[in-house]
């Protein structure tokens, strides 16, 4: 299975996105905000990223941009809910800086988990 990086300020958004993937038999390592996150992948780098949008310290596209910069190949999956603004136009500009997939929040268990499968058979084939 993938060793995987979730970044999101939302405690309970990481904790529950650990827990659906770690029972599918994934490695999963939390990360508060994105220069958290990018420092972890700097270190020993991840098979995928998922990351939220909105958060402080280091937002969610200027994460991805640092992190496409370094690894164009990795896989990132944003997710959000938006903010002030909702979350449609943050995920249409996620992908448009890199990542491959987005998902709005809140979303299911099925969601998250069809997202990571889908992004990880790409890169196998």
């Amino acid at each position: 299975m993938a060793r995987i990086l979730v970044i999101d300020d939302e405690e309970i958004v990481r904790f529950t996105v650990e827990a659906i993937l770690s029972d599918r038999g994934h490695d999963v390592v939390l990360a508060k905000n994105g220069n958290e996150g990018i420092a972890l992948h700097n270190e020993t780098p991840f098979d995928m990223i998922v990351t939220d949008l909105v958060m402080p310290e280091k937002e969610g596209i200027e994460t991805i941009r640092d992190l496409r910069a370094n690894d164009a190949g990795l896989p990132i999956i944003a997710i959000s809910g938006g903010g002030r603004h909702g979350s449609d136009d943050y995920l249409k500009m996620a992908l448009k800086f890199g990542a491959v997939k987005a998902i709005k929040k809140p979303f299911g268990v099925d969601d998250i988990v069809a997202a990571v499968d889908e992004v990880l058979n790409r890169q196998v084939h």
